[in-house]
């Protein structure tokens, strides 16, 4: 590994479900403190990507690599997968995922949520890890809802929670995978907060969104998927005014209309 490869690189990745091609052949690079949003419409392959760089799904072609280190496969085609369960376990948890549903344990309270990864996946001894999930709570404005369990709170809550979870591992990137697409536009607003102050932090993220005022808000470089392809993609202040692609024009006017 090394400091100035970039954190995550993809390269000419490939995704089958069957005869269902969802990639087809996607470069994506985010360096350090780069923030990359992919938009699109449904199934252009966007939250595929998203989880084929976390390692949950095997891709069939291409190399993923993390701060430069590529990940080591056995097989080819739809027999591919990694081969080192070890690299599979660090890349994952450097690369901590926040989901559109909130996947908090319902019978566990909120700091408890956000302290179970670094005790059980990390070993980290409890005296550290609670004042980190502690300060990480208060950094998503919900310090004051660490005894309280997923059911009490709010959606933006529970998705806030979340954030505070995925940060409590200290990750060298964060994904984002529609953060807000399952809250109303209030609670909503909560969330893009967040996720606004971790972009201003340098914190290097890949965010997939259906909110194009946030992509274009908080990111450093919009990639435009269509059908499994990048149709186009480039700065945001030129994406979302200039953009150059009959598909991209059409697709902006639909989402900024609605």
């Amino acid at each position: 590994m090394t400091d100035t490869a970039p954190v995550i690189e993809i390269r000419d990745l490939h995704k089958s479900y069957g005869q269902l091609e969802v990639l087809k052949g996607v470069d994506i690079t985010a360096r350090k403190g780069d923030v990359v949003s992919l938009i699109g419409s449904s199934g252009s392959g966007k939250s595929t990507l998203l989880r084929c760089a976390n390692l949950l799904e095997d891709s069939q072609q291409g190399d993923i690599l993390f701060c430069g280190e590529p990940v080591s496969w056995k097989g080819t085609g739809a027999g591919r997968h990694p081969s080192d369960r070890k690299q599979v376990m660090r890349i994952r948890t450097n690369l901590s995922m926040v989901f559109q549903q909130f996947n908090l344990w319902a019978h566990m309270t909120i700091l408890q949520n956000v302290m179970e990864a670094p005790l059980t996946v990390l070993g980290r001894d409890r005296a550290e890890v609670e004042p980190a999930a502690r300060a990480y709570l208060d950094k998503v404005g919900i310090g004051d809802k660490a005894d309280a369990f997923p059911a009490q709170l709010s959606g933006g809550q529970q998705q806030r929670a979340a954030i505070a979870r995925a940060l409590c591992m200290e990750p060298k990137a964060l994904l984002f995978d529609e953060p807000t697409s399952a809250l109303d536009p209030e609670l909503e607003q909560e969330v893009v907060r967040v996720i606004q102050a971790l972009a201003e932090e340098g914190r290097t993220m890949i965010l997939v969104t259906h909110d194009m005022k946030m992509a274009r808000d908080v990111s450093d470089h919009v990639v435009f998927l269509h059908q499994g392809r990048i149709e186009e993609q480039g700065a945001p202040a030129r994406l979302f005014t200039d953009p150059k692609t009959d598909r991209l024009r059409g697709f902006l006017s639909s989402t900024l209309a609605a």
